[in-house]
């Protein structure tokens, strides 16, 4: 990267420049000593071209769309085309969350966003009586593909790309997605969008579970496989950091984890599907946290794409580019929004967005203000919106692809970030691979030893969380909150129990019969789904045969 010359230079400068800060020291004792990320990376006092030294420019850096992709896969980045907004949204029934969808269409989305409630992401329907209480209160209630059919009333889903975070039972929820759009006669192939679909993640961190690891992930390449023949537009797996990182894991482990979750799938889908990586690679896609560090953001996304890319030529044999690239969604830091004066989440988001369009994100949601407290309301998701369509039409960030290529801070951070999360990608390549790993309790332990660490600094006041441990104040900051009232459930179990009088319980039990079966066998479960919820199946009907045959994984809390 640079001559001797410049390095001796840049060395003698250095040392005069030192000179003066031990001088200033001396004079000032009670300077802070340790300067650290959120992450408790230590961040040095100032960075020079000796701590970028031994980077190869093409090697290490290189140009947008070129291997190692450090600076993005698109070779005219935002120019040739911003990221996707696409505001997280799901509330009470499918037709209010349809109004919602509607809302921020007209308002400038770009994307759709699917949350469910905890019934429909732990795979119960709305009257069983694990699931009370809970219909529509953190996200859309679904029950059957009537409710999907009411979700995606008036949407082109042929034009706009939609992503649902569903896991255990994301293959019941694709399969009525896929239903929908064959009903409506749009070809599976026109299809785009995302289901999460990562269940290494809900082990290690989220812990929505249904079935065993291993069982768990044969679900998933049952999708993939699925996906790649014929819906090959659509996202089969959205390996999340996200809730890595809303565990309380840093900002390495989320890169480290999330990674080695996306080899693991890989390996899976190879060994158990006998798939090429190239047929199915260029669909996986990505989904990181945005915290409040600036820059150990930005550094953490851009050491992303460099390790996918290495992994997926070197370690897996890929020769398609497109198998190379990271795709990925960003979020910002649910965790880092408080309750205590609300209104600066605003400026938190805004500065959590800035900095996953500064590493190169393809797709967006801003959290809206009141998050931490509710459900988000119509206004306060209005300008988590306007906070987007302001960074790329107003702040120039989009003029240029990766301004911060080159700066000895971004680099040096960048190459730290990557080194010390191969480092865990190793430790648990020897342990077995990450369903051994998370067996073991490590990547669970690791994180929890993180967040235990992190909350220690907050309570000494060695990091700062403004209103929470510094610049507190009494004052009170009324938010409106958005509910959902009580009665949206018996709405929705009359709407349950009128979809269960109507259809034929005969071609229910042959549809449930058939996903059993195909359980059994190892088949791909995908076809039988989707015919079952054309059929009226349910979500927890489907489920508990899942629950059925594989079993039902209880998490055993290690300490």
């Amino acid at each position: 990267m640079f001559t001797k010359e410049l390095l001796d230079q840049s060395s003698l400068l250095r040392q005069k420049w030192e000179d003066e800060v031990r001088r200033t020291i001396e004079k000032n004792p009670d300077l802070k000593p340790r300067w650290t990320t959120v992450s408790d990376l230590e961040i040095k006092r100032l960075y020079t071209p000796e701590d970028i030294k031994d980077m190869d420019f093409a090697r290490d850096i290189g140009y947008p769309g070129q291997f190692p992709f450090l600076r993005g896969n698109q070779v005219t980045g935002y120019r040739g085309k911003y990221w996707t907004f696409r505001m997280f949204s799901g509330m009470g029934t499918a037709a209010q969350t349809n109004e919602r969808w509607h809302l921020l269409l007209k308002g400038g989305q770009t994307g759709l966003s699917t949350a469910f409630d905890f019934p429909t992401l732990m795979g119960y329907d709305t009257d069983s009586p694990k699931a009370r209480g809970e219909c529509g209160k953190c996200g859309v209630a679904i029950d059957t593909i009537e409710d999907f059919l009411t979700l995606v009333e008036g949407i082109p889903m042929d034009k706009i790309s939609t992503s649902m975070t569903i896991n255990p039972p994301a293959t019941v929820l694709w399969a009525m997605y896929l239903a929908t759009a064959q009903i409506k006669g749009i070809p599976l192939e026109k299809l785009a969008g995302t289901i999460q679909n990562d269940m290494l993640k809900e082990f290690i961190a989220q812990k929505t579970l249904m079935c065993p690891p291993e069982p768990s992930v044969k679900l998933i390449s049952d999708t993939v496989e699925f996906g790649t023949k014929y819906v090959p537009k659509w996202n089969t797996i959205s390996i999340s950091g996200y809730h890595i990182r809303e565990a309380g894991s840093t900002a390495v482990q989320e890169l480290a984890f999330t990674l080695r979750d996306g080899m693991e799938y890989v390996e899976d889908v190879i060994r158990r599907k006998g798939l090429h990586v190239d047929e199915f690679a260029p669909r996986l896609s990505f989904f990181f946290n945005a915290h409040i560090d600036f820059f150990e953001e930005i550094a953490k996304l851009r050491a992303a794409r460099r390790i996918w890319a290495k992994a997926m030529r070197d370690r897996y044999g890929s020769t398609n580019e497109r198998s190379w690239w990271m795709r990925f969604h960003t979020q910002t830091a649910g965790c880092s929004l408080t309750a205590q004066q609300p209104y600066n989440n605003v400026v938190r988001t805004a500065v959590e967005a800035l900095a996953a369009v500064l590493g190169g994100t393809q797709s967006l949601h801003t959290n809206s203000l009141d998050e931490v407290l509710c459900l988000p309301s119509d206004h306060a998701v209005e300008i988590a919106l306007r906070t987007q369509q302001i960074l790329a039409e107003e702040t120039g960030v989009a003029n240029t692809i990766d301004p911060l290529a080159g700066s000895y801070f971004v680099e040096a951070l960048t190459n730290e970030m990557e080194e010390k999360a191969w480092e865990y990608i190793h430790k648990i390549d020897e342990m077995g691979g990450m369903i051994a790993a998370i067996e073991k309790g490590f990547p669970q332990m690791e994180i929890a030893d993180a967040a235990y660490t992190f909350q220690k600094q907050i309570d000494a006041g060695e990091k700062v969380m403004v209103g929470v441990n510094k610049y507190i104040s009494e004052k009170e900051y009324p938010i409106p909150f958005l509910e959902i009232d009580d009665s949206v459930e018996l709405e929705q179990i009359e709407r349950l129990n009128a979809v269960r009088r109507k259809r034929d319980s005969r071609k229910v039990r042959e549809c449930l019969d058939d996903i059993r079966n195909a359980c059994k066998k190892g088949e791909n479960v995908m076809p039988y789904c989707i015919e079952a919820v054309k059929n009226y199946c349910t979500v927890q009907e489907i489920c508990d045969v899942y629950r059925e045959v594989y079993g039902e994984y209880r998490d055993p809390g290690l300490y």
